[in-house]
């Protein structure tokens, strides 16, 4: 695995972002769950949602106005087994850290447990909730709507977020099976990553109102905003290679997203108001949590997740290709080659952290200056 770019020891790059969310008005504990969950993404490679969204996301929005630094959760339901958030255009990363947390102690009681949150903001990536679930040895399931992105199989206009359907199964191996994607072929994260390190995104994964694909990640990025482009949903476009599937499990995620919170969906959450300023996004996430003790105890879902993933694996493999992974692996990887480097950081983010911290007035030196 080879890196060009300069790294940055994680334990700095933590203190930095604790203390330039705390700058930003973010309390001191939350700050630490949003710096650990933006961490998270890098540690696993994907850097979409990682320090490449620091400011541009966070930062940016809190001092525009649309993310309250402050999170005032309200619990609007709850039973023994489900609870309904209000995140009060707080931080989204927050909020759904006390809903996990509520979850996971709910599921050890009764077996299952769910809920949702509206009026929330980005929570980062979708595979930080579900493993919280994972690391307690039980199922972990989330999704969320996003702002309008993909098109209607037949259609070109952007109506659904890029809304992940996600899943962390604990295995007997040192890391679990982790399913954490988005339901179009290329998430707005990763357009927004090419733009900044100056790449074109790959044809066929976006296209415009007049049905061509286009590729300029920077062009695509406006067009995404100012709805004159659209993703295309896992599998394509049109049905001939099934495109009709991510758009049903993109649907299936906006309507859990908003009809079990009683939120907003779809052209609501541009962040974009009637008269062009900016608003509010509330968005919304369902979580659901699964405690395999209910059923065949917790050691026994994870030796036989842990023998279908090796099976899968051992099995026989295309010409020219030296190994088959299963959802994770290339994550953990990831995380192997990177404990004790830290986290890579292009011209782009370099760009970012300095503004931030100059902006604050931090003492932080770092290695690429």
């Amino acid at each position: 695995m080879q890196e060009t770019r300069p790294f940055v020891p994680w334990e700095q790059m933590n203190d930095f972002m604790v203390d330039a969310f705390k700058g930003y008005g973010v309390p001191e504990e939350d700050a630490k769950i949003c710096a650990d969950v933006l961490l998270e993404s890098d540690r696993r490679g994907i850097e979409s949602h990682g320090c490449n969204r620091f400011k541009p996301i966070y930062i940016d929005r809190i001092v525009k106005g649309t993310l309250l630094p402050v999170t005032n959760i309200e619990i609007l339901k709850e039973t023994p087994t489900t609870v309904v958030m209000d995140a009060h255009d707080g931080m989204g990363m927050v909020a759904s850290y006390r809903m996990m947390e509520k979850l996971i102690e709910k599921a050890k009681t009764y077996g299952m447990a769910g809920g949702a949150i509206r009026n929330s903001t980005h929570y980062g990536i979708a595979g930080y909730w579900t493993s919280m679930a994972s690391k307690e040895g039980m199922v972990g399931i989330t999704g969320t709507n996003a702002r309008p992105s993909i098109a209607p199989t037949f259609g070109v206009e952007n109506m659904l977020g890029t809304n992940p359907l996600t899943f962390s199964l604990p295995t007997d191996e040192e890391f679990p099976f982790c399913l954490d994607c988005a339901t179009s072929i290329v998430q707005r994260g990763r357009i927004e990553y090419y733009a900044r390190e100056g790449k074109d995104t790959p044809k066929g994964t976006v296209i415009s109102e007049n049905g061509e694909a286009l590729t300029n990640s920077s062009e695509i990025l406006k067009a995404l905003v100012d709805g004159t482009a659209a993703l295309a949903p896992l599998g394509g476009i049109g049905d001939e290679l099934a495109g009709y599937k991510g758009y049903g499990y993109a649907t299936v995620v906006e309507i859990l997203s908003a009809a079990l919170s009683g939120g907003e969906f779809m052209k609501a959450l541009t962040g974009v108001g009637q008269d062009g300023k900016p608003q509010m996004y509330h968005l919304g996430h369902f979580f659901f949590v699964v405690d395999p003790e209910a059923f065949m105890g917790r050691e026994e879902f994870k030796k036989i997740a842990g023998d279908i993933c090796r099976a899968l694996r051992a099995s026989k493999k295309a010409p020219g290709e030296s190994r088959i992974y299963t959802a994770g692996e290339k994550e953990y990887d990831v995380w192997l080659f990177r404990k004790d480097k830290g986290v890579p950081v292009g011209e782009g983010v370099q760009k970012d952290l300095i503004t931030v911290r100059d902006a604050l007035g931090l003492n932080y030196k770092f290695s690429f200056e």
